[in-house]
């Protein structure tokens, strides 16, 4: 079995999210994405922030594939940060292959990360591209750190079964669709 893992808080969730889930499955040959719906993010403010059930019941609704499962996994792992969810996961799941996936707006802030280091050696990675992120992301530090192990995106679907640090920038259809801009027109609505 081969898993996505793509962690955040979804607040909301949107058709990028699903955009990127399905261009997932198919770039990297995974059978499954899961939405590792955070419980909170150590990084943002997370005042206001419905509970994570009601933004996995959010994720059902929109999400129209099967193999895209929306969870709330990590408030019942107890579990807050990436690199502890990745080593939880992997040690209950032994013989599942885990990608983490996130956009390159996360690749840019990926070494404020706690044990970022630790998360590109657990699991390969893929990010994904996000208009106007590309060149700063890949401009990083944790980019640059971690440049040696990226592999060309036309070899997305051996990515899985590649022994990690192992990442691919995959570049694809765009969209400018984010939960930080769809809450502010909600609060101004």
């Amino acid at each position: 079995m081969r898993i996505g893992l793509y962690g955040g808080s979804f607040n909301p969730p949107h058709a990028a999210h699903v955009m990127v889930s399905k261009t997932a499955l198919r770039r990297l040959a995974l059978d499954r994405v899961w939405w590792l719906v955070s419980p909170g993010n150590p990084l943002k403010d997370t005042n206001g922030l419905p509970s994570a059930e009601e933004r996995v019941a959010r994720a059902r609704v929109l999400i129209d594939d099967p193999r895209i499962v929306p969870t709330a996994i990590e408030g019942a792992l107890g579990s807050r940060y990436t690199a502890d969810t990745i080593g939880l996961l992997t040690r209950r799941t032994p013989g599942v292959r885990f990608v983490w996936l996130m956009g390159a707006d996360n690749l840019l802030q990926f070494d404020r990360w706690r044990a970022w280091r630790r998360i590109a050696g657990s699991v390969p990675m893929a990010v994904f591209d996000r208009p106007g992120y590309s060149r700063p992301a890949l401009r990083s530090r944790a980019a640059l750190a971690l440049a040696p192990y990226r592999i060309d995106e036309t070899d997305g679907r051996i990515l899985a079964d590649l022994v990690p640090p192992a990442w691919i920038f995959i570049h694809g259809p765009l969209s400018s669709l984010s939960s930080t801009a769809l809450r502010e027109k909600t609060s101004r609505s």
